[in-house]
């Protein structure tokens, strides 16, 4: 896999990630998953974290977990025709949006897929379709191969976009998010704005597609220290050291799984979607043009398109 880039939904460096937060203060409930914004209170009792979450429309649940660097912003093109027919929770991981971002180093995706399944427990989500974008693809492949007896049953289908998957060359902005020093002096002296504006022109086929909200809402996040610790310690685990044996177990999963990649992704190139479709014998691959690393924003319509058929609507 030499030579590949590794991805996160902006996916340059640590110096480009950053997330968007979506207003709301209302308390998630335990047994159901309420209309509107909404946190849970999940993980240990000695460390909790609140994962802030978003819920419009009735219908078979539909669960949008973003990428690495973004939030339930990116969802914006496609979340509510989804929400016409589906009920639509899209989520801030841990971290990132207005989920809380704890000192702590459990940044890593079996951190966030724990937390993940925590929220479609408590909810009690059945006959669920787990749609994840690069960062989140790689969650929602951790949840589909998670043996965990609570999860039974409640996943139906995946819908993975332009997603991690397999071991992959680190950048080497990502490889300095290892040197402490280094990570910490390049997250703050790089103006967010910048590291923003940079990150989508490599993500985006058109970056004339890339309007100034964009920018400020995916710089928004870099101007905390929360936001930094949360983008330092993901980083450092972008990749896990096991992904060439999780990548193994991908022939096991048999869930009807779309997997759409755009045609000219510089970040996660097509030969991963190419060999995802190989390895998973109950998917199919679709290709979505004229479209870089994030086809969700850039490519909304044809997006929503192949998510709608593949979900019979």
């Amino acid at each position: 896999m030499a030579g590949r880039l590794l991805s996160g939904t902006l996916g340059l460096t640590a110096l480009t990630l950053c997330a968007f937060a979506l207003g709301g203060l209302t308390p998630g409930g335990a047994n159901e998953t309420r209309q509107g914004p909404a946190f849970a209170r999940l993980g240990p009792p000695e460390a909790p974290v609140k994962l802030f979450y978003e819920t419009k429309g009735d219908g078979a649940p539909v669960m949008l977990i973003h990428g690495f660097g973004a939030s339930t912003f990116t969802w914006r093109r496609i979340a509510p025709a989804l929400a016409r027919k589906h009920k639509v929770i899209a989520v801030d991981l841990k971290g990132f949006g207005q989920s809380d971002k704890p000192q702590d180093e459990r940044y890593s995706i079996f951190d966030q897929a724990e937390l993940i399944k925590e929220l479609i427990v408590e909810n009690d989500l059945r006959n669920l379709t787990l749609i994840g974008h690069s960062y989140g693809g790689g969650v929602s492949l951790m949840l589909a191969l998670d043996d965990d007896p609570r999860l039974a049953g409640r996943i139906v289908r995946l819908v993975l976009l332009d997603t991690i998957a397999y071991p992959q060359d680190i950048p080497l902005a990502f490889k300095m998010m290892d040197v402490p020093v280094v990570s910490h002096l390049g997250v703050r002296m790089v103006p967010p704005a910048v590291q923003a504006r940079v990150a989508l022109k490599l993500a985006y086929f058109d970056d004339s597609k890339i309007g100034e909200e964009d920018v400020e809402m995916y710089a928004a996040p870099l101007k905390t220290a929360a936001g930094k610790h949360a983008v330092i310690h993901s980083a450092r685990q972008i990749m896990p050291a096991s992904m060439n044996e999780i990548s193994q177990r991908y022939p096991t999963i048999k869930l009807p799984t779309l997997i759409a990649w755009c045609d000219s992704d510089r970040i996660v190139p097509l030969d991963i979607g190419l060999e995802l479709r190989r390895d998973m014998p109950n998917s199919r691959l679709e290709i979505i043009e004229k479209c870089g690393h994030m086809p969700q924003e850039e490519q909304p319509e044809a997006t929503l398109r192949l998510i709608q058929k593949f979900l019979g609507d």
